[in-house]
């Protein structure tokens, strides 16, 4: 029986839903503008002022916030609140930088459990349920959050993992900036929803800066409409993804994100082309042979680059035939070039080969020299 935690709120009609957006988006750009210095600063430098925010079209008047303007306040330069009123602090992993500080009222965790709530009631968890802890802790918010860890992946790979466990595998998705995980797919598995009242979403070209199409994708805007120790204005994730706004069979109005198709600052360039990881990926998990980790490598020989694709293959597929390897190698490779448009060397090696880490997955390695 699949219910809602907060039928109210998960079925409130678009038109109230766009109705309490709207206040609470006045609301937090008034908070900013009166209690932060470095929003202050920003939203005079973009000639905006909270006044100017009447509906939700306006919020493209705000300023983008990005992970250079956390890295250039760490540790709590963006959590202005006093100290006896923030009841938690929450870092990130840091894999690709400083890791960033994020403060918490008890009302922000309050958030956090409700927004929970609801995602794991909308795939079926209810009281009775056991939850298997699964990852690693410390003041990552990914174990202490959910105490679930995630990686993007793809259709491939979660297919994969369906029918090697048996189980039902859901997306899920959530930033340390944001409060860690925070919304998944509902048992449709049709895209992750995001709640409204507490995040308003935006798809952006990553070079203009410039809402894309219904439908097209772009990168992920975040603005937060109810958090208060570590509130964000247009705060640009980085992740790439389409936006549907159409309420979903499950009967949630709350839009939703389709897959998570890559990140700005993942993609490489090789040879002029754009490769994402995931793209990689999805050729990989197709392929029975091929094991479950891989990591790309990009070095220059010359005046040209040159990509490998190191991966593992399955224990069954490994041989001490070094013909039969071969041949998966060139199949791989030809399978890679059919959709990266790019030639890539492919090496296999031994299951358990490649390190794994503790946090995020690192897949690419760029060797080359600006």
């Amino acid at each position: 029986m699949f219910e809602y935690w907060n039928p109210r709120i998960e079925r409130m009609p678009i038109k109230d839903l766009h109705k309490l957006q709207e206040e609470r988006l006045r609301t937090i750009a008034r908070y900013v503008y009166d209690h932060s210095s470095f929003y202050r600063q920003r939203f005079r430098e973009a000639g905006v002022e909270p006044e100017d925010i009447k509906e939700l079209s306006d919020v493209t008047k705000l300023p983008f916030t990005t992970k250079i303007d956390l890295r250039n306040t760490y540790p709590t330069g963006m959590c202005w609140l006093p100290k006896d009123w923030v009841g938690r602090y929450h870092v990130s992993s840091g894999t690709t930088g400083k890791p960033t500080v994020v403060g918490y009222t008890q009302g922000d965790i309050d958030m956090w459990t409700d927004s929970l709530a609801r995602a794991l009631t909308s795939i079926g968890l209810g009281r009775g349920d056991v939850i298997q802890v699964s990852y690693g802790y410390g003041l990552f918010t990914g174990g202490l959050g959910l105490h679930y860890g995630a990686e993007p992946w793809s259709d491939e790979t979660r297919r994969r993992i369906e029918e090697s466990t048996g189980i039902k595998a859901y997306d899920i998705y959530g930033t340390s900036e944001m409060s860690g995980p925070l919304c998944s797919e509902s048992h449709l598995q049709n895209g992750i929803h995001i709640w409204a009242d507490l995040f308003l979403i935006e798809a952006i070209d990553p070079k203009t800066g410039e809402q894309v199409a219904e439908g097209e994708r772009g990168e992920l805007v975040v603005t937060t409409l109810d958090k208060w120790a570590f509130p964000l204005i247009r705060y640009r994730i980085g992740d790439l993804t389409i936006v549907n706004n159409e309420p979903c069979e499950c009967g949630r109005t709350h839009p939703r994100i389709m897959r998570i198709l890559g990140r700005t600052d993942d993609m490489i360039i090789v040879r002029g082309i754009n490769v994402f990881p995931s793209q990689v990926e999805s050729v990989l998990m197709k392929i029975p042979e091929i094991g479950d980790n891989y990591m790309i490598i990009v070095d220059r020989k010359g005046p040209l680059d040159v990509m490998t694709v190191k991966v593992e293959v399955t224990e069954s597929a490994f041989s001490d035939k070094i013909a039969d390897l071969m041949s998966l190698s060139k199949a791989v490779s030809q399978q890679l070039k059919g959709v990266l448009n790019i030639m890539a060397d492919v090496e296999l090696v031994e299951p358990g080969t490649i390190p794994r880490s503790e946090g995020k997955a690192q897949r690419v390695i760029d060797n080359r020299e600006v």
